[in-house]
């Protein structure tokens, strides 16, 4: 991660690449601040996405699966979650508020190092996780899953591929039609997570207005 005394001198050496980069970022990050817009030419931006409370008015248990709220943010990647809803995932912490993802990949990811991603927050805190059954669309748990790595099968990011099941089966027919092994969620690895989606460096920064 770049510490401030660098940040400054990048920023005064060339104003004009900055510039630049910053044209380049999509719509949504160009209100950023120069300084996070030279955090995210370095790879190393996320926008804060902060969990979602719980609905009492919901009428679904404390820890149950809920719908994709159609603003809610991936912690670790900074997408819309909703607009990919076939691949999403979520987990609950105890308390009942809810983070999303885009992806099986990036819940995992997330899973590494809650920490990381949501400021005061840890593993202990999750009282559940769940991803999308490929075969019928509906929340399974995360844990419970099944999985294939390395099908033809790409998520949103056009990267790390793994798509769920709620059975071995149904995995492994999903693996002999589009190709990849099948994998209990216990087999999903730090290195394979690495591979999938490379080494995600982070830094938290105020989301755009």
């Amino acid at each position: 991660m770049l510490r401030r005394p660098a940040l400054k001198r990048l920023l005064g050496a060339s104003l004009v690449g900055l510039a630049g980069a910053a044209y380049l970022l999509p719509n949504p990050w160009r209100t950023m601040s120069a300084e996070a817009a030279l955090l995210a030419a370095a790879g190393e931006f996320c926008v804060v996405a902060p969990p979602t409370p719980y609905d009492p008015k919901s009428g679904l248990g404390l820890h149950q699966a809920r719908p994709v709220p159609a603003d809610a943010r991936c912690p670790v990647c900074g997408m819309f979650p909703a607009r990919s809803p076939d691949w999403a995932a979520q987990i609950i912490f105890h308390n009942g508020d809810a983070q999303f993802f885009d992806s099986p990949l990036t819940l995992f990811l997330y899973l590494q190092d809650v920490g990381r991603y949501t400021r005061g927050r840890q593993a202990s805190e999750i009282a559940a996780s769940y991803v999308k059954d490929v075969s019928s669309g509906v929340w399974i748990s995360a844990h419970e899953a099944f999985y294939v790595s390395g099908s033809n099968a790409l998520g949103p990011m056009r990267a790390g591929n793994l798509p769920a099941f709620a059975s071995a089966t149904a995995a492994q027919r999903f693996a002999g039609t589009r190709g990849g092994v099948r994998l209990e969620a216990w087999q999903i690895s730090p290195q394979l997570l690495q591979d999938l989606g490379g080494e995600r460096r982070h830094a938290h920064a105020p989301a755009p207005g």
